[in-house]
């Protein structure tokens, strides 16, 4: 697949103009999402994905355990602060409530409690990513 990157541009350019946080565009199979966060006033983050819609097998061990999942849309934060020690980490034995990241949305910060006791099995989206309503971010063995 090739990468339209005047297109992705002229979606950017779109966000500031419009003074949006996120714009997806979608094109027969091929879909672009591209939002900006912010985390201070004067810090801008934005990012672009790009996805065609094809089915991925992963293996039944990949996807199995507990889904701790969003509780809001927003942007998913790792950690209390920017250089802060992570809130856990792969392998981590956690209990139910204990705080595995944090989303921000309209400038609240709100906490994730997990939805059970385990172990992280794998933490499913990366500091600073957008996230989605329901959206799983950490999956637990």
């Amino acid at each position: 697949m090739k990468i339209d990157k005047k297109l992705i541009k002229e979606l950017v350019d779109n966000l500031k103009e419009f003074d949006l946080t996120e714009l997806e565009y979608q094109e027969g199979e091929r879909k672009i999402k591209v939002s900006r966060a912010t985390r201070g006033s004067d810090q801008l983050k934005t990012s672009a994905v790009v996805s065609q819609n094809k089915a991925v097998l992963k293996s039944s061990n990949e996807t199995e355990g507990v889904r701790i999942k969003s509780p809001i849309i927003g942007t998913a934060y790792l950690a209390p602060e920017p250089g802060a020690k992570k809130f856990v980490e792969v392998g981590d034995k956690i209990k139910k409530g204990q705080t595995v990241m944090i989303v921000e949305a309209m400038k609240t910060m709100n906490h994730v409690p997990s939805t059970a006791d385990g172990e992280v099995k794998k933490i499913l989206i990366e500091d600073g990513q957008p996230v989605e309503f329901g959206q799983t971010l950490v999956l637990l063995k």
